[in-house]
């Protein structure tokens, strides 16, 4: 059973680009209520694909740097990165069944 895996600006890199498992990045900020209203359903597709994909979460108030090379502008921003390479993104809240289905696709690419 796995769970997010929270992510520095400093561990970006490592954790994030040269990981040869696909990563949901998670930019958030602890005051945002879509954040904490999106958090539940990355927990529950960390648990389900854990195999699969890995869920990174950035708090863009400790940890700005990476945010802001990726022009992040909202959050929560949600960054599919596979082989180190960025290949879809959200932006924003969404049903479940759409987050599932966008790390399914970054899972099947």
């Amino acid at each position: 059973m796995s769970q997010p895996v929270h992510v520095t600006d400093q561990e970006f890199q490592e954790k994030v680009l040269n990981s040869s498992t696909p990563v949901v990045v998670d930019f958030w900020a602890p005051w945002c209520g879509p954040c904490k209203m999106i958090a539940p359903v990355l927990e529950e597709i960390a648990r389900e694909q854990a195999d699969k994909v890995i869920v990174a979460k950035i708090n863009t108030d400790e940890n700005p740097d990476w945010a802001v090379k990726y022009g992040v502008m909202g959050i929560p921003t949600l960054l599919f990165i596979k082989d180190g390479k960025e290949v879809g993104r959200h932006v924003g809240m969404a049903a479940t069944v759409v987050l599932k289905n966008k790390v399914q696709a970054l899972i099947d690419g």
